[in-house]
């Protein structure tokens, strides 16, 4: 499948079904996603490379090769590389809906638009 890029690294999708949605993604030194949740799926992350910070509502907690965080659906969340090697993991996304329209924005570093409210 192809990649889809993105200011902060891209993703390749290896899987896509009716419920649930699998994603190899990539994120470059010094990048993060944006501040975001879901209304309609939760995320379960294994982190293949590198090291990770995540928010997870308020909390933040750092995450290396070889461990996996569950981001239940509704949960602001973010993840984070701030160390000098590409960051790669594995994202399942399991719900009644996987579209990349199921994001809600309250923080962004590329100028994307944020979520009204």
């Amino acid at each position: 499948m192809e990649e889809s890029n993105r200011p902060w690294g891209y993703y390749k999708v290896l899987d896509d079904t009716v419920n649930h949605k699998v994603k190899k993604i990539v994120v470059f030194p010094g990048c993060r996603l944006s501040l975001q949740r879901h209304k309609h799926r939760s995320e379960h992350w294994y982190i293949i490379q590198g090291k990770a910070i995540v928010k997870k509502d308020s909390d933040e907690l750092h995450f290396n090769s070889g461990t996996n965080v569950d981001i239940p659906r509704g949960c602001w969340h973010r993840i984070e590389n701030f160390y000098g090697e590409h960051l790669i993991l594995i994202e399942i996304q399991q719900g009644d809906y996987c579209g990349e329209d199921d994001i809600e924005r309250l923080e962004d570093d590329y100028g994307r638009t944020l979520s009204p409210g």
